[in-house]
């Protein structure tokens, strides 16, 4: 009985390379910068997946600034802490990150409309 137990080849899990923790797909952390329609013509410009080095106040601070507009951190349980900001701010956000050296352009993801 030994000998059959010796010859069945072992199963080959064609998963393995994904499961591994250390694989380089899906490692890179990106910016996130959405816009959730608010009511009527009111929106709202969410920036989440920011390095928890940063201070979010005072980024939220230069970015309400900059933009003329109200803003605030939100501390979400999942997420993390969210920078909200009052309008269609995506495109002035993500050059404002850019342009202040927080992170890379590639590293950015627009999201809506």
């Amino acid at each position: 009985m030994s000998e059959f137990d010796a010859q069945i080849p072992t199963a080959f899990n064609p998963f393995a390379e994904a499961d591994a923790e250390d694989s380089g797909a899906g490692s890179k952390e990106y910016v996130h910068v959405r816009v959730q329609q608010r009511n009527g013509r009111k929106s709202l410009t969410t920036v989440q997946g920011l390095k928890k080095e940063y201070s979010y106040n005072k980024i939220l601070k230069d970015l309400k600034k900059e933009f003329c507009c109200n803003g605030t951190v939100v501390q979400d349980p999942e997420l993390g802490q969210v920078i909200q900001l009052q309008g269609d701010q995506r495109k002035n956000v993500s050059s404002f990150l850019v342009q202040a050296g927080i992170v890379k352009k590639e590293d950015i993801k627009l999201h809506g409309f």
